[in-house]
């Protein structure tokens, strides 16, 4: 990234350039990852998803007991303000809420007030090469906690998968519990089988409840293809026709190999086309949140 960073961001209720933006040591987001965030992909000048991001955001904050700090409509306001703040046409929009400030001890007092920060990145998400070639990832244990279903800023263990991600030369890591697929480190992980079914692991607190899954399951509904959630072994992805992952950042990536091994033939697969073709059309049927 520059060194200078012109983004302009809304942090703890105000909009400010982000070189300039300051937060106090005692956040407890910051020493304790007390805090939840979301993550909202912007498509040519289109909020993907966004309501049901502010649900879910609604419904982590709810989790850990923070009042949610605005409505679903002062929250998409301060969005699409970012958006024009930045001439944001194509990439994501960040927001983290924590618990607020107060001195370091793991109790905490009832009714602190909420840090509230966003901004923008940079990105054409519906772009990425890899749509076409396909990507290569690797396993790692699945070391997160047992509420995984809230989208907590306590990130280590995804950091460390990210980590080994690199090293790998590789675009993804699919989390292991046993021989289990849980979920990407930042994705929601699909299967086709040869019997033509789409799987996906069924929603609980071992995962997170991905929006981009939630519509990606819509579209596949329209499509008359069968849907089975259920959890899969590591064994069946490599035995699958196809397999691929979906995210807000990434909207959906076809997995040609895993751990070395291929997937699907090494070639991105027709369902996984057919899925992402059509979430990109009903992408163009949002208003534009900006012109």
């Amino acid at each position: 990234m520059s060194t200078v960073d012109n983004r302009i961001g809304f942090v703890r209720g105000a909009f400010v350039p982000l070189r300039e933006a300051v937060l106090p040591v005692m956040d407890r987001g910051f020493l304790f990852g007390d805090g939840v965030y979301e993550v909202t992909a912007v498509i040519e000048g289109r909020l993907v998803d966004n309501d049901h991001h502010l649900q879910r955001l609604n419904r982590s904050l709810g989790e850990i007991g923070i009042a949610n700090p605005f409505s679903t409509g002062k929250w998409t306001e301060i969005e699409t303000e970012i958006m024009r703040r930045n001439e944001l046409r194509n990439g994501l929009i960040y927001i983290q809420v924590s618990r607020g400030v107060a001195e370091r001890a793991f109790q905490y007092a009832e009714g602190l007030e909420p840090t509230v920060v966003m901004f923008p990145q940079f990105s054409k998400v519906q772009s990425n090469p890899i749509i076409e070639t396909g990507a290569r990832i690797i396993t790692v244990p699945d070391l997160r906690w047992a509420r995984r279903d809230i989208k907590s800023t306590s990130l280590l263990a995804q950091v460390m998968a990210k980590h080994a991600v690199k090293q790998a030369g590789v675009k993804e890591a699919w989390m292991l519990d046993g021989d289990i697929i849980t979920e990407g480190a930042s994705s929601t992980a699909f299967i086709v089988t040869r019997g033509n079914e789409l799987v996906t692991r069924n929603l609980s607190r071992d995962i997170l409840p991905g929006i981009t899954r939630r519509t990606v399951l819509e579209i596949a509904k329209r499509h008359g293809l069968t849907i089975v959630e259920r959890p899969f072994s590591k064994a069946e992805v490599l035995e699958a026709s196809e397999a691929f992952y979906t995210s807000a950042s990434t909207i959906a990536v076809p997995v040609i190999e895993m751990d070395g091994v291929c997937v699907g033939g090494g070639v991105p697969g027709p369902v996984f086309r057919s899925l992402y073709d059509a979430y990109l059309q009903d992408v163009m049927t949002l208003p534009a949140s900006i012109s």
